[in-house]
């Protein structure tokens, strides 16, 4: 089984993340930041991750830290779940529509961060949620992670719509990144021979 539990105490979070790869898209999200658990849902659904978080985070003083944290332990999470990255297809993408909104996700499992991020929100704030907190997240993950990724929002005009696509596409790419090649098994899908 392709699983990681991760634990990450800071003074600003607490946080406990555990994640099967080879899940059914089973989640129990609790943030505390309820706009950012409606979008992991989607990440764990679409993506058939079985996600669990729990977080006590300072969301007293703003959602940042909690928001950009989970980004970072879910990566840690994801990195420590593929391992030596053997039999890995490594590379995924998506498009994914949710009515007027369009978006493409594409990563790379390559061993270095890297985030492309291209959505022109038409407004700065989802209910609560401050949507420059989406991009934060993001840059969290592939940090930790250890991952290319590129996030373009073709089309959108309503700001969930937006947030949701991308969300739903990043978990679609990575359920086919991280789905094993059965012809690579054993085989690090690079030419150096490492990721």
């Amino acid at each position: 089984m392709r699983t990681a539990e991760i634990t990450r105490n800071t003074n600003e979070t607490k946080i406990k993340v555990s994640i099967n790869l080879d899940g059914t898209g089973k989640q129990s999200i609790n943030t505390g930041v309820p706009f950012l658990d409606h979008m992991i849902d989607q990440i764990a659904r679409h993506g058939m991750i079985d996600i669990a978080i729990e977080c006590d985070g300072d969301t007293h003083i703003d959602d940042h830290h909690t928001v950009e944290d989970i980004g970072i332990s879910l990566g840690m999470a994801v990195a420590q779940a593929v391992g030596d990255k053997k039999g890995l297809t490594r590379y995924g993408h998506a498009y994914v529509p949710l009515d007027e909104a369009l978006s493409r996700v594409v990563i790379d499992f390559s061993g270095r961060p890297g985030l492309e991020f291209h959505v022109p929100f038409t407004r700065a704030m989802i209910g609560r949620f401050d949507v420059d907190l989406v991009r934060e997240f993001f840059q969290g993950f592939v940090n930790h992670a250890l991952v290319t990724v590129h996030i373009d929002n073709l089309r959108g005009i309503n700001s969930h719509h937006q947030a949701e696509t991308v969300f739903k596409a990043f978990g679609r790419a990575l359920r086919m990144a991280t789905t094993p090649d059965p012809r690579a098994a054993g085989m690090v899908p690079s030419t150096k021979g490492v990721l």
